[in-house]
């Protein structure tokens, strides 16, 4: 299957990042693409929470995902939002960080929240409080498609082995990882941990990545890493999109996952033990 992961620079204008992802999906569609991956928080990268109050929506009511869904339905297409920022009606005003999984006629096959919250000091001047802003997600997620099931994650979540093991366990043969990472710890674990998810589980791996600098009306500037990855079920890196915008694909062969599971069948051996 012909599969498309599109890296991009998100603004904190959703209406902006629509024509351009829908542009992007057009093109990789016009190039073969059945299944078209974006990054996380497609539709608003922004470190102010008044800019985002002012743009992010509820999900009946948000703009990028009604595009989204028309277009995968106009181009017949598989669609991964890694994720959308949106509005929730928590009472205290926390987002969600959601991941789409879209099928060929523009509906959702599946919804996932992200677990892990990214509450980090990476250096002394670059702080991050996800939890701030967004409330985290309760449920592992696994897509039904008709080219498998893929395991939904979105991250931060994939410094956290036992999710992916979890996934696999429970039939996922693709793992997402739509991101807009750190270029601090991008450069310092992004490939290990990627490289680490699909050799433990004997699963494609497809990282989606925001990169760059983004563009912003208020706010801090946001960088991001880029490098949006691919790695196949036996650890081979098959994409490294460096860190230009741009559109990057690859053929998604379900039989390297057979192999691989085959060679090392070590989904199998988990076991359940006691703690220390």
């Amino acid at each position: 299957m012909k599969t498309a992961l599109l890296q991009i620079t998100s603004s904190d204008d959703p209406a902006e990042n629509l024509i351009m992802v829908k542009r992007m999906m057009a093109e990789a569609a016009s190039e073969g693409a059945q299944f078209i991956l974006t990054p996380e928080v497609t539709n608003c990268v922004s470190n102010s929470t008044t800019r985002q109050r002012e743009v992010l929506q509820h999900e009946e009511d948000d703009q990028t995902l009604a595009g989204l869904q028309d277009q995968a339905a106009a181009l017949g297409v598989w669609l991964l939002i890694g994720s959308l920022a949106i509005k929730t009606h928590d009472a205290d005003g926390r987002f969600a960080n959601r991941s789409y999984m879209i099928d060929p006629q523009g509906q959702i096959v599946a919804r996932y929240d992200k677990i892990h919250m990214f509450d980090v000091q990476v250096t002394e001047t670059e702080t991050f409080r996800e939890s701030k802003n967004y409330r985290p997600g309760e449920k592992a997620v696994v897509a039904d498609t008709d080219f498998g099931k893929v395991g939904m994650t979105v991250c931060y979540d994939i410094r956290f082995p036992y999710l992916h093991t979890a996934l696999a366990k429970a039939g996922a043969r693709v793992l997402t990882v739509p991101a807009a990472f750190s270029p601090v710890t991008g450069a310092a674990h992004w490939e290990s941990l990627l490289r680490a998810r699909a050799i433990e589980t004997g699963c494609w791996v497809i990282a989606p990545a925001q990169t760059g600098e983004h563009p912003k009306t208020r706010g801090k500037t946001r960088y991001t890493y880029g490098h949006s990855m691919v790695v196949a079920p036996w650890g081979e890196v098959v994409i490294d999109a460096g860190t230009d915008p741009g559109i990057h694909f690859f053929d998604l062969d379900d039989s390297s996952v057979t192999e691989a599971r085959r060679r090392v069948p070590s989904l199998t051996h988990v076991r359940s033990f006691q703690g220390p």
